[in-house]
């Protein structure tokens, strides 16, 4: 199935976890990848393993709460690549504690990473897109951002105002060809959860429990996703948010 043959993809946070899969999905279906990640070996080692399947990836380093970094990043890309198609919006970072105990520190770090990351990258590449009439961009969002999660009250914010934000481009960036679309991952089987849950297994016990399909996420199942709102296929949807979390969210 080659979907998103020859398209463009710029994948931010896709050394790892959930974007990692979706890079490797995206190339899977002929796209070719710009894998960017703060981390430049898990960057590049996504990336190797792309074109080693015999697709097409090349691996950057971007710190996407700065917008020099972005904007270098895009044009790195670009030369490499070519134009950018489609801009996912991965990247994301939190560190799980109640709310009066966190610090303005950890606030800023969450809100950079969360939500200035993807305005710094919404701003970098939707005037290309504009100029050539046509587009998508899919941010990864949160569950948390839709229904709130305790102990993740900053994140939970960043997450929301990232549906906010991307219902309000929907609809100012469709006159222009440029489709924008939510995905909202529950659960999920990555680093951060591991990390959320390291010596508390009643923790990731109660997160299983709580899923009607009485599974963690895989982040192939997010992938999945990010590669239909991507494609063809989902020209004529935008604005929306779509929870992939086993039904813990219905709405």
């Amino acid at each position: 199935m080659d979907r998103l043959q020859d398209r463009v993809i710029f994948v931010t946070g896709a050394g790892r976890g959930i974007g990692r899969a979706i890079a490797l999905r995206l190339a899977s279906e002929g796209a070719r990848v710009a894998v960017t990640d703060l981390d430049a070996a898990t960057a590049s080692a996504t990336a190797q393993e792309i074109n080693d399947a015999g697709a097409t990836a090349v691996g950057l380093t971007v710190d996407i709460a700065s917008k020099d970094s972005v904007v270098a990043g895009v044009a790195a890309a670009e030369e490499a690549l070519g134009p950018i198609d489609v801009l996912v919006n991965n990247a994301g970072w939190d560190k799980v504690q109640p709310f009066l105990e966190t610090t303005e520190e950890t606030w800023d770090k969450i809100i950079a990473i969360n939500f200035v990351g993807p305005l710094n990258c919404f701003k970098t590449v939707l005037p290309g897109m504009v100029e050539r009439g046509q587009g998508t961009v899919v941010s990864v969002s949160s569950d948390a951002g839709r229904n709130g999660s305790s102990g993740e009250a900053v994140y939970s914010g960043a997450k929301a105002a990232v549906i906010g934000l991307s219902k309000t481009l929907a609809r100012e960036m469709a006159r222009h060809n440029i489709n924008i679309n939510v995905v909202c991952p529950g659960p999920t089987e990555t680093q951060l959860l591991d990390d959320v849950t390291d010596g508390r297994p009643n923790l990731r016990e109660a997160f299983t429990r709580a899923v009607p399909f009485r599974r963690l996420g895989q982040p192939e199942d997010i992938a999945n996703a990010v590669a239909f709102m991507a494609s063809s296929d989902a020209n004529y949807i935008t604005g929306q948010t779509l929870s992939v979390s086993g039904g813990l969210t219905m709405m």
